[in-house]
């Protein structure tokens, strides 16, 4: 959310599902999160000493559901709260990158077509080795592949995307929906070399604290 809001976008939509009540729990009580506060407990008055956030945001926390999937929760939050809006963004929340999200923007309505997807080349976690029979010809750790791009889950849609989805709860985004959508010759790629990493493993946990802790987070705002 800071990574948004640091290029330029202030509203928020949380898609919430299992353990929406830490997290709501966590916005109801964001000053005093943040913040030195004093509490009287005869008569549960509040006292927050200073605002220690510049967060100038609307989060609105939208329960979709314990077992639904990425493209119904989508659906049934933007059918509640997107208003009028004819373009908003998606991103699934473990992805961290370096990535300008209004130049992607920027990019989304330059190119007119309904979706955008960030596209990304991370480093292979494997060595690759180049063969000529038994020979080796070339060794590399973690080879980076210039021209062979991934999903990087930070995604621009015009709101003709809607009919794509379903509220029905296995709607996956990135099944039918964006499938169909490329086939429709809707989807557009910005393409990013830079920084980009998820955190789906005890490994990226490890991987990305260590960098935080080192003050080489590269996606740090």
């Amino acid at each position: 959310m800071r990574t948004y809001s640091h290029h330029g976008f202030h509203r928020f939509i949380l898609c919430l599902g299992y353990k929406a009540e830490v997290i709501k729990s966590y916005f109801l009580n964001y000053a005093s999160m943040n913040s030195d506060f004093t509490v009287e407990l005869k008569t549960n008055n509040l006292r927050v000493h200073s605002i220690d956030h510049e967060e100038d945001w609307e989060v609105t926390l939208a329960y979709t559901g314990e077992s639904t999937m990425t493209g119904a929760r989508v659906s049934r939050a933007a059918a509640k709260y997107l208003g009028d809006a004819r373009h908003f963004a998606v991103t699934y929340g473990d992805g961290t990158t370096n990535a300008h999200l209004g130049e992607e923007f920027q990019f989304h309505l330059e190119q007119g077509q309904v979706g955008t997807v960030l596209g990304v080349n991370p480093p292979s976690r494997f060595g690759e080795l180049r063969v000529e029979e038994t020979r080796v010809h070339e060794f590399s750790e973690k080879p980076e592949f210039s021209e062979n791009w991934i999903n990087g889950g930070y995604f621009f849609f015009h709101r003709d995307f809607l009919p794509y989805l379903s509220p029905e709860e296995n709607c996956v985004l990135e099944r039918d929906p964006l499938i169909r959508l490329a086939r429709d010759g809707q989807l557009s790629m910005f393409k990013h070399r830079g920084f980009w990493a998820c955190m789906d493993t005890q490994r990226d946990l490890e991987y990305l604290n260590k960098l935080w802790a080192s003050g080489q987070a590269a996606w740090a705002v």
